[in-house]
């Protein structure tokens, strides 16, 4: 599979009818998704990192470009599967482009944060640039803005920010862009000022996916909300098998 069928998921689709992405975090769960008949993947850092038994964010690189590996390797080659590396886990932009690629993975997440704090929005932009000029076309990417979770210095308006940085990482060749976490209310004004498909994030007490399709977003990510349920799920199960 080539970057080039995830890319075309994108574009041309109708306002009400967004690009379903759900998350992964191991071979198994890739294997259900699919069968359900979803197009694409994307895992979501923080469910592969409680299926390896870390804390979100304490995953090492090279066991989260090997859980990638196994995802990609359970689906069909027909299915694009895109690997959520946080901020790249400090690689140069060569070798974790090489190392998505080795991994199967045709598309990416790298968010503008680290240690809890928003970066220079210019130089992230930068490592963009270099991330698309090692890659080609060999790879979507889709920035992570985030604004929203991070926050923005007092006195700036977060809006304005978020369409600040979408812009820049645009023009550096991302792909897509991942405000995570923006308001619903925001995604008309976001999707208006951004030249690029956005990416909203679908939580339980939220919006459903066609709703935020109709305000703007063009394609539907669950960060680990879908192996958190999964867990809830097993949780009941087991307590159900404690009192039968």
């Amino acid at each position: 599979m080539t970057a080039s069928v995830l890319r075309s998921l994108h574009h041309d689709r109708a306002p009400g009818d967004p690009l379903v992405v759900p998350g992964p975090w191991d071979a198994a769960s890739a294997r259900v998704l699919v069968e359900a008949g979803f197009p694409a993947l994307a895992t979501p850092s923080a469910g592969v990192a409680a299926s390896l038994g870390h804390e979100d964010g304490s995953t090492p690189a090279a066991e989260m470009f090997a859980a990638v590996a196994r995802i990609v390797r359970a689906v069909p080659a027909s299915v694009p599967v895109s690997a959520d590396i946080e901020a790249g886990y400090g690689l140069a932009p060569k070798e974790l482009v090489e190392r998505l690629l080795d991994a199967g993975a045709v598309g990416c997440n790298l968010e503008d944060s680290a240690d809890g704090v928003l970066l220079d929005a210019r130089r992230q932009a930068d490592r963009l640039a270099e991330v698309r000029a090692v890659a080609g076309d060999a790879l979507f990417v889709n920035a992570r803005v985030d604004t929203y979770v991070r926050g923005v210095p007092d006195g700036t308006d977060p809006e304005a920010e978020t369409i600040r940085r979408a812009l820049l990482y645009v023009a550096a060749g991302a792909d897509c862009v991942y405000p995570i976490m923006a308001p619903p209310e925001a995604l008309p004004a976001l999707a208006a000022a951004v030249p690029a498909p956005l990416n909203a994030l679908a939580r339980p007490d939220g919006p459903a996916p066609r709703r935020l399709g109709e305000l703007g977003a063009t394609r539907i990510t669950f960060g680990p909300g879908l192996q958190r349920r999964a867990m809830a799920a097993l949780r009941e199960i087991a307590d159900g098998l404690r009192t039968a």
